[in-house]
């Protein structure tokens, strides 16, 4: 805790000089008997002081400027507050420190409820007083997700004064609207939402809308996590609430409401419940679209809720589970209250208004009429974009300078690079939530641009978007979409050729990046006729060209990294081949001179030799030669596609199967020389001889299943973080 300082407190002029001086002397005193006393934690001193020196509860105790108040507040200690608040007035409650805070702004930050509360009702004017960056306490709880404290301060704002007085927006535009969905607290979102619907329309100073913000967020929607195996079973079987519910029956709002186990009835009683759930995919709301699917796939669902809830009981029991449960859950609840959002906003935002014929959108009012002003703030501080306006003023380069008028008159001049939609953002960033969304309301969202002139159809395929592509293929519109280029005259099919900056293939080596690569090249060129693609773009280039060009260092690294795997993966092949080799001449036990047969022919373990000797000179041999044929290939461009990345697979396989066979057939063939001797602790011994071959299985496998992976999908998947 900073070291306390002398208070702010007026002074008559008209006392004696001695008598000033005895009273700075005081409050001197009182600042440091109670900076002592806080940081002691002697709180009971501190009331104490407040109960009888009036001074103290002006006194302002450290050098951010705290008085003890805010200090009683930042060490959570509601107790205190509330007794402190009591003996000062409404005037001395509004004293604010070095950052402009006053006592409500740092209990709205804690969130603490009965701290706002107390305050707040000593003061209601404090609720929309703001800081030094124009942050008030109804601001504060959006940002830190503070819902509860939120949802009390907005309870006890004056009933003649306008709500919207109490959110005046930051310097930068931003509302607490933008606050709540920037840090993804979509609950709080949902209720600002639902008494500031202004704010929906709301766009700050760089043009974010709140559809904007959550197309910056792939992470909040389901189609950009990643969640395979069990966790996925966990997910599609776990409840979650959804805002709509959440909001109307706070009573279900528990911590473990949704999560324990004894609540499964609600999954074979509560329908409707299903039917609300908004993390459906479009599949979903067409079999419930059809009231017989819907019974059919409820039922479904239902059972498997109800096995998966009997599941979590036996966790919960035995004390497993619990954590990786709650993890599924907040991520799947996160999924819900993002899409749920999503349409509220779709259905009331005005970025993508379009008059009843669908066709011309609507124009936006501006200051004045000057094409150099694509930005303006209108009264109520929002921020409007003409887009045909913009396209004018920007000409033939990326930028203009724009001119943007705040609501205190100031005039702010700014570079600007033309807004993307966010129905654009969602496409790059792959969340086809959104992208069904948008178009399902607003067909015409898809003639949408950015600066580059690329339309969603350009930057999905650029960004390589596979969910996002398939999609957009399915819809109609193919002739103005498809066809289209950007300003360099790229059409998909060049935009596919080039190599993406993001590097959204993550698979380990560039041979395997480089047949993924040209796997989405195909795809892209097979998914339409040729005749969607123009063949040059402004450059003179083919899309085949291009693809040569952008890839001939991933083609170096590629053959590079396939030529040390080879060789590396060739040596122990040609070991275990000599070993085999050797192996597969000495028959345990010898032969029989007369008949020139195995004298241990009869036995279960001299076949077990036999029959892996022989696969472990097959497979060695066989692996040796995979990997020698792509250490002598010559490494071209169309190599990478599938026979380079199958004739390494073909090898790893071969190379495991034949040290798994070296393996067994040497322990059948030691079998007999143990057997005798050591036969209870033999097959322990045996055991044991393998774990090296297991080791190198586990450390190799990640390698192999992504070589596996990389060449069984047709279509490439962009992988996420």
């Amino acid at each position: 805790m900073d070291p306390p300082i002398n208070a702010d407190i007026e002074i008559d002029h008209h006392h004696h000089p001695s008598a000033e001086l005895e009273e700075i002397r005081l409050i001197e005193r009182i600042a440091e008997e109670l900076f002592k006393s806080a940081f002691e934690d002697t709180w009971n001193k501190v009331v104490e002081l407040y109960r009888t020196q009036e001074l103290a509860r002006r006194v302002k105790i450290n050098k951010s400027g705290d008085t003890a108040i805010h200090v009683a507040i930042a060490a959570n200690r509601p107790d205190i507050v509330t007794k402190l608040v009591s003996f000062v007035s409404p005037a001395d409650i509004e004293i604010q420190n070095d950052m402009g805070n006053t006592p409500l702004h740092l209990a709205a930050v804690v969130g603490n409820v009965e701290m706002c509360d107390c305050i707040a009702r000593k003061n209601r004017s404090l609720i929309g007083q703001p800081n030094s960056d124009n942050e008030t306490p109804f601001y504060l709880t959006a940002l830190h997700g503070k819902k509860e404290a939120f949802l009390r301060l907005y309870s006890l704002i004056e009933p003649d004064r306008d709500p919207y007085a109490y959110c005046p927006r930051k310097q930068d535009g931003e509302t607490i609207l933008h606050a709540a969905i920037d840090g993804e607290h979509f609950d709080l979102a949902f209720e600002i939402m639902n008494r500031y619907p202004k704010f929906i329309h709301s766009v700050n100073e760089d043009g974010n809308s709140m559809l904007h913000l959550l197309a910056n967020k792939p992470n909040a929607f389901r189609s950009g996590s990643r969640i395979t195996g069990i966790n996925e079973l966990m997910y599609h079987c776990t409840f979650v609430t959804g805002l709509q519910q959440k909001s109307s029956r706070p009573e279900d709002d528990r911590s473990c409401s949704n999560l324990c186990p004894w609540n499964f009835k609600r999954g074979l009683t509560r329908r409707s419940d299903l039917r609300a759930q908004p993390d459906t995919e479009s599949a979903r709301d067409e079999a419930l679209g059809d009231p017989k699917n819907g019974d059919s796939y409820c039922k479904c669902i239902n059972v498997l809720r109800c096995l998966y809830s009997i599941w979590n009981m036996i966790l919960y029991i035995l004390g497993f589970g619990l954590i990786e449960i709650q993890k599924i859950r907040d991520r799947k609840q996160r999924h819900v209250w993002s899409y749920e959002i999503l349409k509220k906003i779709v259905a009331e935002a005005n970025c993508y208004e379009y008059r009843d014929n669908g066709r011309q959108p609507l124009k936006l009012k501006f200051v004045d009429d000057q094409e150099t002003r694509p930005y303006v703030v209108l009264e109520g501080a929002d921020v409007g974009l003409d887009e045909s306006s913009l396209d004018r003023a920007v000409g033939e380069g990326d930028h203009d300078r724009a001119i943007l008028v705040r609501t205190d008159g100031t005039i702010v001049q700014r570079e600007v690079r033309k807004r993307e939609s966010a129905f654009l953002i969602a496409a790059k960033n792959g969340i086809i939530e959104m992208v069904t969304k948008i178009l399902e309301t607003f067909p015409m969202a898809i003639r949408d641009t950015d600066y580059m002139k690329k339309n969603a159809v350009l930057v999905a395929v650029e960004n390589r978007q596979p969910h996002v592509y398939q999609y957009l293929v399915k819809q109609s519109m193919k002739e103005v979409t498809f066809r289209a280029t950007d300003k360099n005259g790229n059409s998909a099919l060049h935009l596919a050729a080039a190599l993406s900056e993001t590097q959204p293939w993550r698979i380990p080596g560039a041979a395997l990046q480089m047949q993924w690569e040209i796997k989405w090249y195909k795809f892209v060129k097979g998914s339409m006729g040729h005749q969607f693609f123009v063949r040059h773009n402004k450059d003179g280039l083919t899309a085949k060209e291009v693809f040569t060009i952008k890839h001939e260092d991933m083609v170096q690294k590629g053959g590079q990294w396939l030529t040390n795997t080879s060789a590396s993966c060739s040596v122990v092949a040609a070991l275990v081949a000599t070993v085999a080799f050797a192996t597969s001449t000495a028959v345990p036990g010898g032969i029989d001179q007369q008949s020139g047969t195995p004298t241990l022919e009869n036995q279960p373990a001299f076949m077990a030799f036999a029959i892996c000797s022989l696969a472990a000179l097959c497979f060695s041999v066989t692996s040796l030669v995979m990997f020698l044929s792509i250490l002598t290939s010559r490494y071209q461009e169309k190599d990478f596609g599938k026979g380079l990345p199958k004739q390494l697979l073909a090898g790893l396989s071969s190379l495991f199967v034949s040290i798994a066979a070296v393996l067994v057939s040497f322990c059948a063939g030691h079998f007999f020389v143990l057997k005798q001797k050591l036969q209870n602790v033999a097959y322990l011994m045996y055991a044991i001889t393998c774990l090296p071959i297991t080791f190198f299985a586990l450390l190799q496998f990640p390698l192999y299943y992504d070589l596996l992976k990389a060449t069984l999908t047709k279509v490439p998947q962009r992988s996420y973080k």
